[in-house]
């Protein structure tokens, strides 16, 4: 991977932690350029790459037990600056000959930290009792040699220690969460003071280099963009167009299953802002007749999926034999943009950069021979980054905070079968909910807030003087971070009053209004 700022990475090391990603982008928010490696690297791979410190995440396991994820000493006895948390803590204690134990006393949750100096390296200017994240059996009994015990909890004789000589420090709580009151000073202390690191991870010199390095790679090539009106592929597109210019063509499917004025924002705001040369394919006919009687999710996410790849892929060729024929130059259509983001990196396993492509979430999948090569220049960002970055670049303050958007669109926000009519009500009602809570100053507040129509259910209601049979709605607002689990968000009851009645009195089709409070787990954040 690209090294952003050409800076030496911390690496943070993940020992099956749900928080490893939580971590990297908490060192990010530091100003710090950070990865992720999993424990299984070997520690000469991990030195090779000339780390400017290391992070130990937490992990399940325990230290002792037959099959732990192990940490090599050498990565504590390299010289580079180490954190350790919770189960990095305990493994970097044992590397280091201190002792770890299945004391009984467990702690989760809220607990109490009494730190016992609060002029060290990680807790200067700090109090010296704070509330801090938990999750252990296992303890660390003594501290390893060298090293002075700087916090104590009730569970925890060891809470904390540090080793200024050596620059090896670690934490039994988790400073990465919010539950842990002092968490990113922690963090923060360790990164610039215990690890001497100059914090100059910002997003106008990420958005610069990464500008550079898009413009040496793809030299005078031509580049192709698929163009969704989210905000990966908006920010990837505009940053791609600032490097190469009219090098660039990116192309908008139009399938219909957008919510309200989301297509005029892509051909008109996103396109004036940004100078972008953009084909438009209006294909709403084309998706509506490929659903039509399809009620099954799965299904429609199928169809859709289908035929986006063919649209998308006629439009290419469209745009390469257009290329041809003009004879303004000798280079091709080569490189295709994708919004690929750090995460999507780290779950698929890592991935290799640029390669031929055979699927991508971002474009539906794309068929075998539709051959580019693959420019993904958001790979090293996280989401916050991307929308910082997008800011920096001049995209629309109403593109960089869009809540994310399914690529199926409003397809698989429809329970039934897909019509004009629906998509209409569909449309109308999320524009409703929209507007509210755009109104009450709560966007940045909710992750995201699916407005679902139950099109093959009908309840009981009275509009006017008359009985009616008319649509639910559900509104489903989450908060999150990354998608991966979520809470739903409370909403305050005026303005969860307002959008109800202005559905119901705005779109006829609708008489009930209701409110999905499950969390992610159990349910997902979509329906469908």
């Amino acid at each position: 991977m690209t090294q952003p700022l050409d800076q030496r990475p911390v690496l943070v090391v993940d020992f099956g932690a749900q928080y490893a990603q939580l971590i990297a982008r908490r060192v990010r928010e530091a100003n710090v350029y950070s990865e992720i490696v999993p424990h299984t690297m070997p520690a000469a791979e991990m030195l090779a790459r000339d780390p400017a410190a290391i992070v130990l995440s937490g992990g399940p396991s325990s230290v002792y037990a037959e099959g732990a994820p192990a940490l090599e000493e050498a990565v504590v006895t390299a010289g580079v600056p180490v954190l350790g948390i919770c189960y990095g803590f305990q493994a970097m204690a044992h590397a280091l000959g201190g002792q770890v134990a299945r004391t009984g006393a467990r702690e989760y949750g809220d607990t109490t930290a009494a730190v016992t100096d609060t002029g060290s390296t990680l807790f200067a200017g700090q109090p010296g009792s704070q509330q801090v994240w938990m999750s252990h059996g296992d303890a660390v009994t003594t501290a390893p040699p060298g090293t002075r015990v700087t916090a104590t909890t009730p569970g925890a004789e060891v809470a904390a220690f540090e080793d200024d000589d050596r620059r090896l420090y670690g934490v039994q709580w988790h400073p990465e969460v919010l539950h842990s009151a002092h968490g990113q000073e922690i963090l923060t202390n360790f990164l610039v003071s215990g690890a001497g690191i100059e914090p100059t991870w910002t997003s106008g010199n990420v958005a610069e280099q990464l500008v550079e390095d898009v413009r040496a790679k793809v030299g005078k090539d031509r580049v192709l963009c698929g163009l969704s009106g989210g905000v990966d592929s908006s920010v990837a597109a505009a940053l791609v167009q600032r490097a190469v210019g009219d090098q660039l063509t990116c192309v908008f499917v139009d399938h219909g299953l957008l919510r309200e004025g989301e297509a005029e924002q892509v051909e008109e705001d996103f396109v004036a802002a940004t100078g972008v040369d953009l084909v438009v394919v209006d294909a709403r006919e084309r998706f509506l007749s490929a659903l039509a009687g399809v009620s099954d999710p799965e299904e429609k996410r199928k169809i859709i999926g289908r035929e986006f790849i063919r649209v998308f892929e006629q439009a290419a060729r469209d745009v390469v034999r257009a290329h041809d024929a003009s004879h303004e130059d000798d280079h091709p259509v080569r490189w295709l943009v994708q919004g690929t983001l750090y995460p999507d990196v780290v779950e698929s396993g890592g991935g290799t950069g640029a390669a031929n492509i055979k699927s991508h979430h971002n474009v539906g999948g794309l068929p075998d021979d539709l051959q580019f090569e693959l420019i993904e220049p958001l790979r090293a960002l996280f989401k916050d980054e991307v929308r910082q970055v997008g800011l920096e670049l001049g995209v629309p303050e109403g593109i960089v905070w869009r809540q994310p958007f399914p690529g199926p669109g409003l397809g698989i926000r429809i329970v039934g079968e897909v019509t004009a009519d629906r998509l209409d009500v569909l449309r109308r009602a999320d524009a409703v909910a929209r507007a509210e809570l755009t109104a009450a100053g709560l966007d940045r507040d909710i992750w995201q807030c699916p407005v679902v129509l139950l099109a093959d259910v009908r309840s009981v209601g009275v509009q006017g003087d008359g009985r009616t049979y008319g649509h639910p709605v559900v509104l489903r607002p989450v908060s999150s971070e990354d998608a991966m689990t979520a809470d739903w968000t409370r909403v305050p009851y005026d303005v969860l009053a307002r959008i109800s009645s202005r559905i119901t009195n705005e779109v006829p089709e609708v008489n009930r209004v209701v409110l999905d409070v499950t969390s992610k787990p159990p349910g997902t954040i979509e329906w469908e």
